[in-house]
């Protein structure tokens, strides 16, 4: 009784309670507005109906004629023609292109203080095009759309558990002599945060300087809302990525997903994991949960640096000079190997690309004996269907291991319903059978690697801020397939699986909305 009492008067349902209440008032407004306050000229009525069908009707022509995605636009079509009231409020509400002209102004000035630092000269360039070959453009991609730079002198280990990535981080944190800066998605109480709190206020003591960022959507359910006030309290610097007010704004439906740690500007970290039990199997929910990171130490750990320091200024407003945090001496890396290039993505109106889904894309196009990737959740647009169809039809093998135990039942059901088409094509689906795999990574003909915090579905790809590593030749590879083909025999082969009529028809109704979802 306890426990439901509290679920009735959490803060999330009273979140969604708060904006069902907006929304039913928005869609009862025009009618409110005919019966009580008709629309009058001289002596003649117009209908609000009318209204609302022109407005939709321009609306549809700016849709079709935008860049968005075809299958954004063919949803927001289809909104609009049937629900031409829900579409235009839900539209401007949630879709709104531009970001206040205050904010853009302030990005723009961050990404100045970026692009300082990233300035590669011809002959590093040259030297990029004689070593990375056919691979230079994939690297050179990430810095034409973001202005972040490949790094050789950087050491890449591949941590292909939750336990063994918590291990390392405490390790390291316990290390940092300047400060510890740390961007996760969700931090949620219990053994994993705690014992990392403990090592941040130690830290503190003996004058580390440590920063913490984390959603505030992405912890409504799981943290109370004065959280960050009292790391605050505690010296932790700590914000809210986003502070989630009950007010209906496009500005909610961008997260940031990004999973990072910072340590004096030498070392980070990138993973899938975010900071709460069930990352690490202390906490069992869907079976044993797989996940996978990378610790860098070396020089790429400059691009996690400026990539924090950019959305952590952007979101206080407060523009610093990030030759603060920068190494002060060369940084000595023994085992270094490679070309390791860090890079970033959010929303549109802040991105000019959708660098993630390209730099999805480049690889898979690129790709000539083997593809294999891991992610939670298959839900693609056509431009990543035809692409891996097309490289399982020029005979590449093309292998994605998914979940077997779902942590959501719909979106499992969308993805499993991605299967067809795509073994149809020579793609060979398989399950990860022990329970949820969380990784999102890519390995290509043992010389590309891909890892980070970007899923095979909409949200990652179009919503939300994500982070990943792309790498080429690095040791670290060798780790990474030795583990996907250890993946491959403990995963389930899905070549003979088949969805039910019924759940095929409700996949089908609802992929219609996943751009929006």
């Amino acid at each position: 009784m306890k426990n439901i009492f509290k679920k009735i008067f959490s803060r999330a349902t009273l979140v969604i309670i708060a904006i069902l209440l907006q929304l039913a008032i928005s869609l009862l407004l025009p009618y409110i507005i005919n019966h009580f306050y008709p629309i009058m000229f001289g002596k003649f009525y117009l209908p609000i109906d009318i209204v609302i069908n022109v407005i939709a009707f321009i609306l549809l022509l700016y849709l079709i004629n935008s860049d968005m995605l075809i299958e954004g636009r063919l949803t927001w079509c289809i909104i609009l023609l049937l629900v031409p009231i829900f579409g235009i409020i839900v539209y401007f509400v949630f879709v709104r292109r531009k970001p206040p002209r205050m904010h853009k102004k302030f990005y723009e000035k961050v990404r100045a203080e970026i692009k300082q630092y990233e300035v590669k000269y011809s002959q590093e360039d040259d030297h990029l095009k004689q070593n990375l070959g056919e691979y230079y453009g994939q690297f050179e991609y990430i810095y034409g759309a973001m202005g972040l730079k490949t790094y050789e002198n950087t050491e890449v280990k591949y941590l292909n558990q939750g336990e063994v990535f918590f291990a390392e981080l405490l390790s390291e944190i316990k290390k940092a002599k300047r400060y510890i800066f740390m961007e996760y998605f969700i931090i949620e109480q219990g053994k994993m945060w705690s014992e990392i709190l403990k090592i941040l206020l130690e830290k503190i003591n003996a004058g580390v300087e440590v920063r913490v960022m984390y959603d505030d959507f992405g912890t409504i359910s799981k943290l109370p809302s004065n959280f960050a006030k009292k790391l605050n309290k505690l010296g932790i610097k700590c914000v809210k990525f986003n502070s989630f007010i009950p007010i209906m704004s496009a500005v909610h439906n961008n997260r940031d997903h990004r999973k990072i740690t910072i340590i004096d500007g030498t070392v980070g970290f990138v993973s899938g994991l975010n900071i709460a039990d069930e990352y690490i199997n202390e906490k069992v929910l869907y079976g044993h949960w797989k996940d996978t990171g990378l610790k860098l130490t070396g020089d790429a750990v400059k691009n996690l640096l400026l990539m924090f320091l950019q959305l952590y200024d952007v979101q206080n407003m407060k523009l610093e000079s990030f030759a603060n945090y920068l190494p002060k001496n060369e940084i000595t890396v023994t085992n270094a190997s490679g070309f390791v290039c860090p890079y970033g993505d959010g929303p549109k109106y802040f991105y000019e690309d959708y660098i993630s889904e390209n730099v999805y894309l480049n690889t898979i196009n690129q790709s000539q004996k083997y593809l294999w990737i891991t992610t939670p959740y298959l839900i693609i647009d056509n431009k990543l269907t035809n692409a891996l169809c097309t490289a399982a039809k020029r005979g590449v093998d093309v292998r994605i291991i998914t979940p077997h135990i779902p942590d959501k039942k719909t979106i499992f059901r969308l993805t499993r319903s991605s299967y067809k088409v795509l073994m149809q094509a020579g793609v060979k689906i398989m399950e990860y059978e022990k329970g949820f795999i969380h990784a999102k990574q890519v390995l290509c003909d043992d010389q590309i690697g891909i890892l980070g915090t970007i899923n095979f579905d909409y949200r990652s790809l179009l919503h939300h801020y994500e982070c990943g590593v792309l790498m080429c030749r690095t040791a670290c590879l060798a780790d990474m397939k030795r583990d996907f083909e250890h993946l491959f025999t403990v995963s389930i082969d899905m070549k003979d699986f088949k969805q039910n009529p019924f759940t095929r028809l409700m996949c089908a109704v609802i992929k219609i909305f996943t751009p929006m979802l």
